[in-house]
């Protein structure tokens, strides 16, 4: 009985070792909305999980964040931003 115990606590500590771990980054671009009439889409900004804004550009999403404080520099880095629903490059509806 010592012995499952052991193995037991072996194959948890494996479990937790390899749970993947997800981070959430403090800025995330959200899918392309598709905008009013006559104004070009637009992609709702988050930062630190707080809804602050739409951006239409890749430079939108850099002057937002550094308006928090926070520098990025690396647009592929998801550690830092995620883009959802397209990447750096979608700011169309398709």
């Amino acid at each position: 009985m010592t012995r499952r115990r052991g193995l037991r606590s072996t194959l948890d500590d494996m479990t937790e070792q390899a749970a993947p771990h997800i981070s959430r980054p403090r800025v995330l671009v959200l899918g392309v909305c598709p905008g009013k009439p006559g104004e070009p889409p637009f992609r709702i900004m988050e930062i630190d999980g707080q809804v602050v804004g739409e951006a239409r550009t890749v430079t939108d999403v850099l002057e937002a964040a550094a308006s928090y404080g926070i520098t990025i520099h690396d647009l592929d880095d998801p550690d830092v931003v995620r883009f959802v629903g397209g990447d750096k490059y979608t700011w169309t509806v398709h």
